[in-house]
């Protein structure tokens, strides 16, 4: 096969003629088909149905501690579900905070907190100017979202293999005092599927920051979602709550993460960890703004998923339907678009995303063929602040949420379009 930068013009012009019949073929098949976001499919979801009844209406809502879930109290958390969170963020259970279905909405929480009210009794941030993050780029979208619905400016970081590019963050947090957080999934990262290294780590926590109230927003929603089950075949990652506390700055960070693709995307249970100064700052707030969370979910999650082993476990079952995919889309794009030299793309280990990098210029008109031929792509540019790709070439692809005979449509489409647009590219 030959690469489509060495072909002729008139070469370019009779792949293009084949392409085009091959698409009319895909936008006449009717498809109806999403590889937008990473939701688990149904077979997924089916395998915590049992945990549906654990909790009914002849059980003992008893905690260990003797609290009725059935009641008030525990704003915390049972001890039993932040022992378990504990466990999957590699944490002490003093550590934690449970609280409802959603992280992502304790993080929104956590920087609306720190601009109306200040971050552990410093200044509000909304009263000392014009606020910004730090976004490691190709990144997730929710995040950005959050930050500039609370009109704080984002700032690009690269994102490279080993994480943040560490010598323009230190370097940055070092000179600019409203320089307040940054994004980080620091495990099997959204969507490029990478991990960061201990020593990017280690430099997180030693890091001389501007701002003392400086936070790290460390995401580690996909810390247990393990493609592969051998050992060598899983990315680890380093404590950064150990490593902070090791360098001086206890306070610098804080984690979260959540059950919602362990067990119910949409009814699990979230987390957050951080040191003492920072869980005394959210209980101040906590306990005006509710008068706790689903204890009875976490009861049910904790009788479910018993311990660290029952996770790890159940997400064994996970990856036998996740891995699947994630091949079939990599070994497509390998048989199809490599020879061709018309894209990249990340082959993770781990979480949601396969991370594909189009020829500059070309992922809009990828993502927008693909709609128009029934297959529903992640917006091109949401991997960046304000849906803006400055190459216009990245595009996260989600497999999860198809079964494999839809996937291997839709990853078929998707090369189409990558093909199709990269001709066009070349022609035009």
């Amino acid at each position: 096969m030959k690469m489509y930068k060495q072909m002729s013009r008139e070469e370019l012009l009779q792949e293009q003629q084949a392409l085009q019949q091959e698409y009319k073929g895909y936008e006449e098949a009717g498809l109806q088909l999403n590889m937008a976001r990473g939701k688990p499919e149904s077979a997924q979801l089916d395998l915590s149905m049992p945990m549906m009844d654990i909790v009914d209406s002849k059980s003992d809502c008893t905690a260990e501690d003797g609290t009725d879930c059935r009641n008030y109290g525990e704003m915390d958390g049972l001890p039993e579900a932040k022992k378990l969170m504990a466990e999957l963020m590699e944490c002490k259970p003093e550590q934690v905070i449970v609280f409802g279905n959603a992280s992502l909405n304790v993080m929104f929480d956590a920087i609306a907190r720190a601009l109306i009210h200040g971050v552990c009794g410093g200044k509000p941030w909304g009263q000392q100017g014009k606020i910004k993050f730090l976004c490691p780029v190709p990144g997730y979208d929710r995040h950005f979202a959050v930050t500039e619905c609370l009109g704080i400016e984002m700032i690009n970081v690269p994102l490279l293999e080993d994480g943040p590019d560490m010598d323009m963050v230190e370097k940055l947090v070092a000179e600019d005092p409203l320089i307040k957080g940054i994004w980080c999934v620091p495990k099997y990262a959204n969507p490029t599927g990478i991990s960061y290294s201990d020593e990017v780590v280690r430099r997180f926590a030693k890091m001389e920051t501007a701002a003392s109230d400086f936070r790290i927003f460390w995401d580690n929603a996909y810390c247990v979602h393990h493609l592969y089950e051998a050992c060598e075949q899983q990315d680890r990652l380093l404590n950064i709550l150990d490593e902070c506390a090791r360098a001086g700055n206890p306070d610098r960070v804080l984690e979260f993460a959540s059950t919602s693709k362990i067990t119910f995307a949409g009814a699990g249970i979230s987390a957050m960890a951080a040191s003492e100064n920072n869980l005394n700052d959210v209980r101040s707030i906590m306990a005006i703004q509710t008068i706790g969370y689903d204890k009875i979910n976490q009861l049910r999650h904790v009788r479910f998923l018993k311990d660290r082993a029952g996770v790890d476990a159940h997400m064994m079952k996970h990856a036998a339907i996740m891995r699947p995919k994630f091949e079939l889309v990599e070994q497509l794009l390998e048989q199809e678009i490599a020879p061709l030299g018309i894209g990249t793309w990340t082959t993770p280990r781990g979480g949601y995303f396969i991370c594909f990098r189009s020829m500059q210029g070309c992922a809009k008109r990828i993502v927008s063929l693909a709609k128009a031929a029934g297959v529903v792509l992640t917006g091109a540019g949401a991997p960046f602040p304000y849906g803006k790709d400055p190459e216009n070439a990245v595009i996260r692809l989600a497999p999860s949420y198809p079964n494999l005979e839809e996937l291997t449509m839709a990853a078929k489409v998707f090369i189409c379009c990558v093909k199709l647009a990269s001709v066009e590219k070349l022609l035009g």
